[in-house]
């Protein structure tokens, strides 16, 4: 599933122009980066089965909460 240029270009203006959007996409990669280290591992413990599944539900609540402030700043958008 890729993004259209336009989606792109909205989520650069939002990440460049908005604290609340930028601090949720630094949240969202570090939960990304964390994802990554525990799918990689052989023979993860309980705690660790555990944690990758709270992380990816973290991980989906904050790029929803993106997604709104983009779906707000859209409706604003065409609006005016």
């Amino acid at each position: 599933m890729s993004m259209s240029n336009s989606e792109v270009a909205l989520k650069e203006y939002l990440y460049n122009h908005d604290s609340h959007y930028r601090e949720l996409a630094s949240e969202h990669q570090k939960y990304e980066e964390r994802l990554s280290q525990l799918c990689s591992l052989v023979h993860p413990s309980d705690e660790e089965l555990v944690e990758e599944t709270v992380i990816k539900k973290k991980k989906l609540y904050v790029k929803d909460q993106m997604e709104t402030i983009a779906s707000k700043y859209k409706a604003s958008a065409v609006g005016h």
